[in-house]
């Protein structure tokens, strides 16, 4: 709780009994937060998501989601948004509840995304944004995904690693965005790890940089084969993960 700034300058200010109403209120706040995480593990149709999520402080502004659309498939947000504790923690409930409210009205993937970042600029402060990843696991097998500032997802198949590099702006720094969505189809055994900054610049006791570099291997040696194994490296993760079965399986990390 401590490394929220905001609640290291109101703790030097507060009386024994003000503190605690304040640490009460923040135990709510990231009980609340808590709650809008979806179900550890999604499925239909052959497709399997599950998801790590690991905060660094009490309340956070990492994105996860997973929304079962039936026989439109799987819909899957990974995303960081801009700041850190409370204020952070807000804009991820802001997310959360405007592309759900996307999703449930039919449209697109890239009118959910072009209309989230409309109303997403709209409602926040001109230097409030957020990067995420926002994909659909289809019953045919095949992922559509479409990416707004956030680092490429990698790849894996047969032991070789390579990046998704299509990539647009963030949500909120424009009211009018135009995203790409590409349609991937996954070979058997083939995976992908969608995955945060909380990953790859997680620094270790030594001030080393884990990076993109050590992730790639780590998703190569594994094989993917455990997706929690993903999110070790960094103290805030989120992994999400799917199986396309009998063999094919994609795999999404994020922090």
């Amino acid at each position: 709780m401590l490394a929220d700034p905001l609640v290291r300058i109101c703790l030097d200010h507060l009386n024994a009994h003000e503190r605690r109403a304040l640490e009460h209120d923040l135990q709510l706040a990231a009980q609340v937060q808590k709650g809008l995480l979806p179900p550890c593990e999604t499925a239909r149709n052959g497709w399997q998501l599950c998801y790590h999520y690991q905060a660094a402080n009490l309340v956070s502004g990492d994105y996860c989601d997973i929304v079962d659309a039936g026989d439109q498939g799987i819909y899957f947000m990974v995303g960081d948004v801009s700041g850190k504790g409370v204020a952070a923690s807000m804009l991820m409930a802001h997310l959360h509840a405007m592309f759900r409210t996307l999703i449930g009205m039919g449209l697109s993937l890239k009118c959910i995304l072009e209309h989230a970042a409309r109303v997403f600029s709209e409602s926040t402060l001109p230097s409030q944004y957020a990067t995420l990843v926002c994909g659909r696991a289809l019953p045919d097998g095949s992922v559509e995904i479409a990416n707004a500032g956030h680092p490429a997802p990698l790849l894996l198949h047969h032991g070789t690693v390579w990046a998704h590099e299509d990539a647009g702006l963030p949500l909120g720094l424009f009211q009018k965005e135009e995203f790409d969505v590409a349609k991937l189809n996954f070979e058997p055994g083939q995976k992908m790890l969608v995955y945060s900054d909380g990953v790859s610049e997680a620094i270790n006791e030594s001030g080393q940089e884990y990076g993109a570099r050590r992730l790639r291997n780590l998703l190569s040696n594994t094989n993917g084969a455990t997706p929690l194994r993903f999110s070790t490296p960094a103290a805030t993760t989120c992994t999400v993960s799917a199986v396309r079965r009998p063999q094919l399986t994609t795999s999404l990390c994020s922090s």
